[in-house]
């Protein structure tokens, strides 16, 4: 199926861009969050001209667009692969130092420095990468396999497009867009101009993930108001809005509804910042469940809490404010089913197991399923995202590289 004498260039390209430090920040009000994300993505404009990709653009927001023309008579849908070019806050991706791991033979690996270990037992997926060839970082960084794998997987398929024009597909665009991991991803994206019906991210984890379910989301901020006056005159006439935000934090159920006690379909609240003074203290929440009705029986349960917290402290009182993120990008993606059946086709071809798999989290495709383009996730190949530990497989990048062109051939053949 593939050309035998082809070099895939994925790994290459991987271990050229992880040394580029794109890490995002929380608190930014700048877009993107940081601007050396756009070293990299000047450079990828620069890469994707030379590779002969059409309509290479980066916009004033950083994000990163090109196009590779329809080799075909037929009427194909236009579809598109996403990845992201910024790394996690969590851990520092300056100075990445990746490390190769020939032909892993089981067991735990260890990083060269830091004393960090990549322990098997707690790393069941490694079973199934003997004989591999696993990249780490040298333990004092993270590796940035999310999303750089996925770069440099989308990039490869385009060059084996190009240069093995016998290989028939549709229009095919791309984009590579800043601050994916801090939630801003789709925040600029612009639908209209990427010209895409359908998307495909490239950010998952294990070979064979095909994510078309996220979980629901919205955000919740919490506003104790209470009455400061001099501690000194205080008896009688203050009311300490923070006493009365940790009155309520300690009122919320322990067993149950936490991230910390839930799993697999469950949903939970999440109190993520506290932060104020006497007067105003401000509680910060995300709520997440698969089912979107859910969402605001959690939100009532949190409105029942505070509410007795303040009736606690009387003279207090409260503002809650609701703020929705993005819903289960399954409720559009089911409405058109081709986009995972032409995923599962070109995985059975490749002889791939899929993983069809619910994401406890969310992906920029949850929010661009809601912006007019259903995107389902799709692997990678990188495993413990935003640490130390974080690795990837070459032989799995090579895997999603052969899995994105197939998905372009499954598309136009089916035109």
């Amino acid at each position: 199926m593939f050309d035998p004498n082809y070099k895939f260039t994925c790994v290459e390209r991987f271990l050229k861009y992880v040394k580029y430090d794109t890490q995002s920040k929380e608190d930014s009000e700048t877009f993107p969050s940081d601007p050396k994300q756009l070293e990299l993505s000047k450079d990828l404009v620069e890469e994707l001209k030379g590779i002969g990709m059409s309509d290479v653009t980066m916009d004033e927001n950083g994000y990163v667009m090109a196009t590779l023309p329809s080799n075909t008579n037929k009427d194909v849908t236009v579809i598109g692969f996403i990845a992201h070019v910024d790394t996690s806050p969590a851990v520092s991706g300056k100075d990445v130092k990746p490390v190769i791991h020939k032909n892993y033979q089981g067991g735990d690996i260890e990083l060269p420095n830091n004393g960090v270990v990549i322990e098997s037992d707690k790393n069941p997926e490694l079973k199934d990468l003997m004989g591999y060839d696993i990249i780490t970082t040298d333990g004092t960084t993270l590796l940035g396999a999310d999303d750089k794998a996925g770069i440099a997987e989308i990039m490869d398929a385009m060059h084996y497009l190009i240069t093995h024009p016998d290989v028939k597909h549709g229009t095919i665009k791309i984009c590579f867009t800043p601050d994916e991991e801090v939630g801003r991803g789709t925040e600029k994206f612009d639908v209209k101009k990427f010209g895409a019906k359908y998307a495909y991210t490239i950010d998952g984890s294990t070979r064979g993930e095909v994510e078309t379910e996220t979980f629901s989301a919205d955000a919740v901020v919490i506003k104790f108001i209470g009455i400061n006056v001099h501690p000194g005159y205080a008896k009688g006439k203050m009311v300490n809005a923070q006493k009365v935000a940790a009155r309520f934090i300690d009122s919320l159920p322990k067993d149950k509804l936490s991230p910390e006690t839930t799993e697999d379909r469950e949903g939970y609240v999440h109190p993520v910042s506290i932060n104020g003074n006497e007067e105003l203290t401000t509680c910060k929440f995300i709520i997440r469940d698969f089912l979107a009705d859910k969402l605001k029986e959690y939100e009532d349960i949190l409105k029942e809490h505070v509410e007795k917290a303040v009736a606690a402290y009387p003279g207090s009182n409260y503002e809650f404010e609701v703020i929705e993120q993005y819903r289960n990008m399954k409720y559009k993606l089911d409405e058109h089913p081709e986009i995972e059946e032409n995923a599962l086709e070109a995985l059975d071809r490749l002889e791939i197991e899929p993983i069809q798999s619910a994401i406890r989290g969310g992906t920029d495709g949850s929010r661009l399923s809601y912006m007019g383009l259903p995107t389902p996730n799709l692997f990678a190949g990188g495993h413990n995202f935003h640490a130390n530990t974080e690795y990837v497989a070459i032989q799995d990048m090579e895997a999603a590289t052969k899995m994105i062109v197939t998905i372009a051939k499954v598309w136009e053949e089916k035109a």
